[in-house]
């Protein structure tokens, strides 16, 4: 593949440098194609060149830092925040979120068969406003790439590019609407088929969020994972009042409770909701939150612990059921 400079200036790389055209950044990174072009207008990055046909081609090396772009947007930075940044300035932000040694959730692994359709072109179901096209492009590709991948490989970039495509004013609120009725439906369908009621084991998890945090796809995502890893859950949807959560984890005698917070609401009103809900609880009861509310990662809490990246779900509750092993093993031994 021949390779020439664009007369804007884009940097060169050193000849046989890996290159990348833009489709494969978007199934590597997870970040749409249309996301990476606003971003080198908006941004100055990415730079691509120009192969000889006049597309963009990326090298490694701006694919890395993608990479490291894509973490720390699932972390709940903002784009305007971290893609200017460089190399060392990125992994400086993914070592103080805590997350610099975890998995990139939008990187297709070996082990999973890719969806057949890229994000971009899901954004173009969306915008076809064909709800029977939609759903069984996605439907398929649960099937084809399993539960847990399709969540956090499809589903959770997905999400990032409709947010921005609403934020571009690609998409109007009713599109966006439309895309989480579908999701939604589709999702609690595979919650209801994961496994029954008497299969279930502890952790016993409350999942809701607090007024006035309106968005709930985040919740069934977090609840399919939950299920799949043998959990009961009990959704109480959006907007339970914090002074009700007490009594609700108590009369479903709950090990934990679950709550995912977008990135919408002031730091403030987070960090003081939940000081007062941990308060509230007794100290027993696990407090876990997520999403992409930068607060939850930069302040912590004693006593709630922020989950992070949805891939984190499994070793969180392998975590607590060893811990809950190890107290129940002292206790036997003292008696």
């Amino acid at each position: 593949m021949s390779i020439s400079a664009p007369s804007d200036c884009s940097p060169s790389v050193q000849d046989g440098a890996s290159m990348l055209h833009i489709a494969a950044v978007e199934r590597e990174t997870g970040i749409a194609k249309d996301t990476l072009r606003v971003w080198e207008k908006r941004y100055g990055f990415p730079q691509p060149l120009r192969d000889t046909k006049g597309d963009r081609v990326y090298a490694a090396s701006q694919v890395a830092r993608l990479r490291q772009i894509r973490q720390l947007l699932d972390a709940g930075m903002r784009p305007g925040k971290v893609v200017g940044l460089g190399a060392e300035a990125l992994a400086r932000l993914l070592a103080e979120t805590s997350v610099n040694d975890l998995s990139d959730l939008s990187r297709t692994k070996n082990a999973v068969a890719p969806p057949a359709q890229s994000v971009s072109d899901f954004l173009d179901l969306i915008a076809g406003h064909s709800p029977q096209a939609l759903r069984h492009a996605l439907a398929h590709a649960q099937l084809r790439m399993g539960v847990a991948p399709f969540v956090t490989e499809l589903l959770a970039p997905l999400n990032q590019a409709v947010g921005e495509a609403w934020v571009q004013g690609r998409f109007k609120v009713f599109e966006e609407h439309f895309y989480t009725e579908v999701i939604g439906s589709l999702l609690r369908e595979t919650i209801a088929s994961l496994a029954p009621l008497a299969s279930a084991r502890r952790p016993k998890v409350l999942l809701t969020t607090l007024p006035p945090e309106q968005h709930g796809l985040g919740l069934l995502m977090v609840e399919a994972l939950l299920t799949l890893e043998g959990c009961c859950c009990v959704s109480l949807g959006t907007q339970t009042p914090l002074e009700d959560l007490a009594h609700a984890a108590h009369a479903h005698h709950v090990d934990l409770i679950a709550l995912s917070f977008s990135s919408v609401h002031p730091e403030s009103l987070v960090l003081d909701n939940l000081q007062a809900l941990r308060n509230q609880l007794p100290q027993p009861l696990g407090l876990w939150v997520g999403g992409a509310c930068p607060a939850l990662y930069r302040h912590p809490i004693a006593g709630v612990v922020p989950v992070g990246l949805l891939t984190n779900i499994p070793g969180a509750v392998a975590r607590w059921r060893r811990r809950e092993t190890e107290t129940h093993n002292t206790r036997t031994t003292r008696t």
